[in-house]
């Protein structure tokens, strides 16, 4: 069996900008991609703070400090909004047990600040009380 995990994310990114006639995806500072260990054009899902809205695109190189969505993603963000920036991976439970997620977390211009792994899975018992 394999579970879908969470691989990385990039927490609480400023978007600076919004391109719908831009044909697709999601332009991210290469520097935050790198510590994120995004590759280009990996599937990730977009959860904006600001309004709730969740939905999934693709990763693509920006400029430095860039957070743009672009084309028909561009309609759930604004510029200032603040989005959480997830991939996935999928693992057999015996890695699921063992895998440790990582968190990029970013100050107000998109800066890397800290990178931190997240504890392992832990499974818990099943005993009812």
């Amino acid at each position: 069996m394999n579970v879908t995990m969470m691989k990385s994310k990039i927490h609480r990114a400023v978007v600076t900008g919004a391109d719908l006639e831009y044909e697709g995806s999601i332009s991210i500072d290469p520097r935050l991609i790198k510590a994120a260990g995004f590759l280009v054009h990996e599937k990730v899902d977009i959860y904006n703070c600001n309004n709730g809205a969740r939905f999934s695109t693709y990763v693509i190189q920006g400029e430095a400090g860039q957070i743009c969505l672009n084309g028909a993603a561009a309609r759930h963000v604004q510029k200032g909004d603040l989005v959480i920036i997830v991939s996935y991976c999928s693992l057999d439970a015996e890695e699921a047990e063992k895998h440790k997620p990582q968190v990029v977390f970013v100050d107000a211009k998109n800066k890397p600040k800290a990178v931190r792994l997240e504890k392992a899975n832990q499974r818990f018992s099943s005993k009812l009380r």
